[in-house]
């Protein structure tokens, strides 16, 4: 059973691809938006926020194409940053939010960078959990892939007939053998010790759709490059907060210290986390998402706090 009810619920429809919202909570309340991340996983990833957050605020979450109750397209174009960014619009309008704080993790911490770029004027501020950026360290013309340091072969190459580790993050075994790779990421993102329950959970968001949907992501254009970062935090003009797992095990705990540097962001590392601390810590995950929330929404006409700078809870 699910924590809590949605208060509303509904679709967008583009282009022939159905996007599943609710929204949780007051709608007098400042608004967060929690966006979706990689096609791997539902929106269930921020089933220990929305009750939480819902007490205070309006909470509009959207289940990200290809997983759960949206549709499941197979076209790697489908899953372009720029259709997720469309599709975060749409649910805005649809659900009447005029502006918003957002939330991503990883995948979906670059939809939330991307989109306070594009949308200034419609988001407060952003919180980046454990983001999937390539690395800053490079000339910002470079475009590095933020998991070249741990593969093996390329995705589209087949490494032949027993893989293992990094290996199986490859289109050929995803067809052969879809299971192994959704249970050996899983145990990857929770690095945490006693995470049976976590990695559980995220195996069976893994396992409701196909290989061909997740190749699909993989194949499509891909955003978070140098190039792209520096352009979003260039646009941006909101406050943001960075949140980092210093154990993480698929974005290295330096690319998000870095990012925070760029934007000039507030940064929270969760000694001992990894890649998804909000399932993992969420006591110290809601704690840090509602202090920015009410920072970032304070009356117009209050005294603005400025970045507090880094911080260091532990896992």
């Amino acid at each position: 059973m699910r924590p809590r009810q949605p208060d509303r619920s509904g679709f967008i429809t583009r282009d022939g691809v159905r996007v599943a919202w609710e929204v949780h909570g007051d709608q007098n309340s400042p608004s967060v938006l929690l966006l979706p991340t990689w096609a791997i996983a539902d929106a269930g990833h921020w089933k220990f926020q929305v009750p939480v957050l819902a007490r205070r605020y309006r909470v509009v979450v959207i289940e990200g194409r290809g997983n759960g109750r949206s549709d499941h397209p197979v076209a790697p174009g489908a899953y372009a940053i720029s259709e997720y960014l469309a599709d975060a619009i749409a649910v805005l309008d649809a659900t009447g939010t005029s502006e918003a704080v957002l939330a991503g993790v990883s995948m979906g911490a670059c939809r939330a960078l991307a989109l306070a770029a594009q949308e200034p004027s419609r988001v407060l501020g952003a919180v980046l959990i454990g983001p999937s950026v390539g690395s800053l360290a490079d000339p910002p013309d470079g475009a590095i892939d933020a998991d070249a340091d741990r593969a093996e072969v390329a995705f589209t190459d087949d490494p032949g007939p027993d893989p293992s580790g990094w290996g199986l993050y490859n289109e050929h075994v995803w067809r052969r053998d879809y299971a192994r790779f959704v249970e050996f990421f899983w145990d990857a993102i929770f690095s945490e010790p006693h995470s049976t329950k976590a990695i559980e959970d995220g195996v069976g968001w893994g396992l409701q759709i196909t290989p061909e949907v997740l190749i699909a992501t993989e194949l499509a254009p891909p955003w978070g490059y140098a190039a792209d970062l520096r352009a979003a935090a260039a646009a941006a003009r909101c406050p943001m907060l960075v949140i980092h797992g210093t154990d993480d095990e698929i974005v290295p705990v330096r690319r998000g210290e870095d990012l925070a540097a760029l934007l000039g962001a507030d940064l929270m590392l969760i000694n001992g986390g990894g890649h998804c601390p909000q399932v993992r810590d969420p006591v110290v995950i809601n704690r840090e998402l509602a202090g920015f929330i009410d920072r970032v929404t304070r009356p117009r006409s209050g005294p603005r706090a400025g970045p507090s700078g880094q911080r260091v809870a532990q896992g």
